[in-house]
């Protein structure tokens, strides 16, 4: 019986997010989407932002309807040392999150800010829409709806397959 419920706690811990939720550094997040044949969706969102935790469900839509396209949305979590991996985990259980999670490990803004969009004044939840390849790049500040990025992300999947 021992051994029964040791195997089922070892298959509960690989099925989980924790395994799923890269450290990342700001280089290491821009260099994961820097592929030129694919169009990011970055959302910059925390745990404990109530903004940012009502936002989910836009990014919920957005994977759906951009399933099968050339189109990658990563969920980059701002949430403190303490709460990485376990608060994420949570909340991605609770929402339902199937998108790719990340969590930014740094902690001064006014150096990772930079490095990701310097019109960025440092309010979550943020995204970032970007494709390298074709130097194009779209970002908000607050929350947004679904609607609003498909139809910038629809607008460039159109522009680039021409």
């Amino acid at each position: 019986m021992k051994k029964v419920l040791f195997l089922l706690f070892l298959l509960a811990s690989f099925g989980s997010h924790a395994q799923s939720i890269p450290a990342y550094s700001a280089e290491m997040l821009m260099k994961r989407a820097s592929n030129d044949d694919t169009i990011y969706v970055i959302n910059f969102w925390a745990t404990w932002c109530a903004p940012c935790v009502h936002e989910l469900p836009e990014f919920n839509k957005l994977y759906d309807h951009f399933a099968g396209k050339p189109v990658k949305i990563l969920m980059v979590s701002l949430d403190f040392k303490e709460g990485y991996p376990r608060e994420i985990e949570k909340m991605a259980e609770k929402k339902k999150m199937r998108e790719e999670l990340v969590w930014l490990n740094e902690t001064n803004a006014n150096i990772f800010i930079p490095k990701i969009e310097d019109s960025w004044q440092g309010s979550i939840p943020a995204t970032l829409v970007l494709q390298h390849g074709q130097y194009f790049r779209q970002f908000w500040e607050g929350a947004i709806k679904a609607e609003s990025v498909e139809n910038v992300v629809e607008k460039q999947l159109t522009y680039f397959n021409r």
